[in-house]
């Protein structure tokens, strides 16, 4: 019996060789997180009792074709040689990536209330526009010109500091957990249109206009989908943790 694990150039190299050239390249620890991910996944989709998958997955693999332009049988064939599978190895990934995104909402759905109160800060996000100043005295008189009617776009493409000033000022869409704490208070008591500052912040005078809230919703798929992922990988580096490893190649 040989331990041999893999062959190259007709040179055989041992399991244990394998390990020392991925620990010498810094990646043995990637790789063993990768394995004690899968074992912990296919037992996980053994274990828990997760709804039948055959409809979703032949339907998966309709919609896959067509995305990708392979509703002809002969076009398809072609692809599936191309990357080097059979049909039933496809259908093997499609059905996996079906019941793993199954076992990531049963794991998520208990805590994705209160993981959503959690991250709603930073999934809050807020639309400004700003105007960049390095001086106290013109922020007040621009801020001024606003009050008394002036257009905000046309100063903030005048004075600002800011590369936005080409776009009116306008910064776009921000996370709120990324304001500093003056600017998130002053924003939080505001209406869209109003103007906030001028504010200090580091050595610089801003003035913000509120353009639109943003607030997040676990209605929103993608927020959802990213809470859901979020508390799916916590669980699996928890799994993780919790496994005692033994390296037996000698």
């Amino acid at each position: 019996m040989t331990d041999t694990f893999l062959t190259i150039d007709e040179n055989p190299i041992s399991l244990k060789q394998t390990l020392g050239y991925l620990q010498a390249a810094g990646k043995l620890q990637s790789f063993m997180v990768e394995i004690l991910q899968q074992y912990i996944l296919e037992r996980a989709m053994k274990e828990e009792e997760l709804p039948d998958s055959t409809a979703v997955v032949e339907q998966a693999v309709i919609n896959f074709r067509l995305q990708n332009q392979l509703s002809e049988p002969k076009t398809f064939n072609e692809w599936l040689v191309k990357n080097n599978l059979t049909y039933e190895r496809f259908h093997g990934q499609v059905a996996g990536g079906v019941r793993l995104a199954q076992l990531k909402v049963k794991i998520a759905e208990p805590k994705l209330q209160e993981h959503f109160i959690d991250r709603k800060l930073a999934l809050d996000r807020v639309v400004l526009s700003r105007i960049i100043t390095d001086n106290r005295e013109l922020a007040e008189e621009l801020h001024l010109q606003i009050l008394e009617g002036a257009y905000f776009e046309q100063l903030a493409q005048k004075h600002s500091l800011g590369e936005d000033r080409i776009v009116n000022g306008m910064l776009g869409p921000v996370s709120r957990a990324t304001l500093p704490d003056r600017l998130r208070a002053a924003i939080d008591e505001a209406s869209p249109g109003d103007i906030v500052g001028p504010l200090q912040l580091e050595e610089r005078w801003l003035i913000f206009r509120v353009e639109q809230f943003l607030p997040a919703s676990l209605e929103d798929n993608q927020v959802k989908e990213t809470l859901q992922n979020e508390i799916f990988e916590q669980w699996l580096a928890e799994k993780v943790r919790a496994l005692k490893v033994k390296i037996e190649a000698e």
